[in-house]
C-alpha cells in the first residue's frame, strides 16, 4: 500500500493510472509547504486514516540557478522549505512510534551529488541538500534505538523536468561529465526501493551516489 502525496492532481491521477495495483495507491492532494509546522500532525492523520507507516521516500525538490550577486532571502527559503524543512517536519511524525511499524521502518530521503560537488550558482540548493544528508544522520543515530533506518540518495543529473527546466545550454555543459548519460527515474527508483526494503536492514545513516560514476 502505498501513499502518493503531491499537488498536482492530474499527475497523482496518471500515476494511479499505471500502476498494476492501483487499488494500493492512496491519493493525497496536499502543498506540503503550508504550515510546515503542523506536518508531525499531519502524519498522524494519514496513520489514523491508513495504518501505521513502514516506510517513506521524500522525493520532493526544487532548484535554480542563481549567483550571489542576485540572491535573495525569499528564494533561499522557498528552497529550504521544499528540500529540507518539509523533509526534516515529515520525519519527526513518521518517527514518532505512535505512526510507524517498529522496527523495519525505513525514511529515504532524495539528497543531490550537489551536496558534495557544488556547481556556479547553486548556493541555495546544494546547501539545502548538504543539510538533508548531514541531518539524516543525526536522525539515523536518534532512531537506532528504535530500530528505524535513514538513508539519503545523493542523484546527479537525472532526466527529469526539473533537470529539463534549466535549459539545453546546462544540459550540453554537464554531459561530458557522465559516462553512462544522464539517468533516468528509475534508476533511482531502483535504490530507494532496496533502501525501503527489508534486504538493507544493516544500512543506515548512509549517503548513496548515483551519477554513472564520473561527478564524484
Amino acid at each position: 500500500t502505498v501513499i502518493a502525496i503531491a499537488r498536482n492532481e492530474q499527475r497523482l491521477n496518471s500515476l494511479k493510472s499505471e500502476c498494476k495495483y492501483p487499488d494500493n495507491l492512496h491519493i493525497e492532494i496536499k502543498d506540503l509547504t503550508e504550515k510546515i509546522d503542523d506536518l508531525p500532525n499531519y502524519v498522524k492523520i494519514l496513520k489514523d486514516k491508513y495504518g501505521k507507516f513502514s516506510g517513506m521516500a521524500y522525493c520532493a525538490g526544487i532548484a535554480e540557478i542563481k549567483p550571489i550577486q542576485v540572491q535573495d532571502y525569499a528564494s533561499l527559503e522557498n528552497i529550504f522549505n521544499i528540500n529540507y524543512f518539509v523533509p526534516m517536519m515529515l520525519a519527526k511524525g513518521l518517527v514518532d512510534k505512535r505512526n510507524n511499524i517498529g522496527e523495519g521502518t525505513s525514511v529515504v530521503f532524495i539528497s543531490s551529488v550537489a551536496a558534495l560537488s557544488c556547481d556556479k550558482g547553486h548556493l541555495g540548493y546544494s546547501g539545502s541538500k548538504a543539510a538533508l544528508s548531514a541531518s539524516m544522520r543525526v536522525l539515523a543515530k536518534e532512531c537506532s534505538k528504535n530500530k528505524i533506518r535513514l538513508n539519503c540518495v545523493l542523484p546527479s543529473n537525472i532526466k527529469t523536468p526539473m533537470v529539463t527546466s534549466l535549459g539545453e545550454d546546462y544540459e550540453l555543459s554537464q554531459k561530458e561529465k557522465y559516462p553512462f548519460g544522464f539517468g533516468v527515474p528509475e534508476d533511482v527508483a531502483n535504490m530507494i526501493i532496496y533502501l525501503l526494503s527489508d534486504k538493507s536492514r544493516f544500512i543506515s545513516g548512509q549517503n548513496y551516489v548515483i551519477d554513472s560514476g564520473g561527478v564524484i
